[in-house]
């Protein structure tokens, strides 16, 4: 019983990774119907302005100065990161995508500039910094919670309630804001939403600032849990998430949320019950099994084109 308790813990905390990405899969999909491939490497920039914020702020000997906390170091970082990130998430649309969108581009070209975008920050960053992987720095001390046989960290409880307030933050701004009923109408009719006074453009910026912030969160709960960087670290990450949208319904913010938790605990309790080499045979063979019952995903809904 304690170690599936323990199993189930770990899976919520892989989950969390997947669901914080997700989300971010989810946002530009469901406003541009457009497959952002390039989100998974958005999340590893998140991690390396994170490392390099974290390391400014601690002084090239890479002790807290005095009066300054692990957490202030911390709190300084997680904005640090979201900013930069939500910067270069934004200059990707400004410079790929919206001259694609403006000539009315065919999709496919558009998911073929989003995947060499994706290939440009690996190889310039591999460029930049080389290949050598980063150690993050520890900010927090980690804290060791036993119940029984089941332990916990604080840094795993952390991880866990920022999926989730995210999501609740994500599910209030869409559809309680007046720029989230304007990124609904978008998605609906995004060619008739201009000529009822709505800046699309805007939207579609603040709709990239929203999901690189995510993607930026997800980098640094994901570097502080396993502080190892390298430039190819979001490539396999971003596809699982992306796959984890999918399987919860593309388009859809609380399948996103759900396929990432989902996809976290089939691959932790595949690699509890068989062994690791396993993992994504298994859990990717379960998750094709879904879609083939259900294409459209978990909480997906089959949209009819009008010709």
């Amino acid at each position: 019983m304690e170690s599936l308790i323990q199993n189930i813990l770990n899976a919520l905390q892989w989950g969390s990774f997947y669901s914080l990405i997700a989300l971010g899969y989810c946002l530009v999909y469901g406003v541009l119907s457009l497959i952002n491939f390039a989100h998974g490497d958005i999340f590893m920039a998140g991690a390396y302005f994170a490392f390099f914020g974290a390391t400014f702020l601690l002084g090239k000997t890479g002790v807290i100065p005095p009066g300054m906390p692990g957490w202030a170091v911390l709190a300084l970082t997680i904005p640090i990161s979201m900013i930069l990130t939500s910067a270069l998430g934004v200059t990707l649309e400004r410079v790929a995508y919206r001259p694609l969108r403006r000539k009315g581009a065919h999709k496919l070209y558009v998911v073929i500039t989003a995947l060499m975008c994706g290939l440009v920050l690996e190889n310039g960053n591999l460029a930049l910094f080389g290949a050598s992987r980063k150690n993050f720095p520890t900010l927090v001390p980690q804290i060791v919670y036993s119940l029984g046989g089941v332990s916990v960290t604080n840094l795993k409880v952390a991880v866990i309630l920022v999926a989730v307030l995210s999501f609740l933050f994500l599910h209030y701004v869409v559809g309680k804001t007046k720029i989230g009923m304007a990124m609904q109408a978008i998605s609906y009719d995004r060619f008739a939403v201009p000529l009822m006074g709505i800046p699309t453009d805007t939207v579609i910026v603040f709709t990239f600032v929203l999901g690189s912030s995510f993607a930026a969160l997800a980098g640094v709960l994901f570097a502080m849990s396993y502080p190892v960087l390298d430039p190819f670290m979001g490539a396999l990450i971003g596809w699982k998430a992306f796959i984890a949208a999918v399987v919860g319904g593309i388009g859809s913010i609380r399948g996103a949320f759900a396929g990432g938790f989902l996809l976290g605990f089939v691959e932790i309790m595949v690699v509890a019950f068989f062994p690791s080499t396993f993992r994504d045979l298994i859990a990717f063979s379960i998750l094709l099994l879904i879609l083939s019952l259900k294409p459209t995903g978990l909480f997906g809904v089959a949209r009819r084109t009008k010709i």
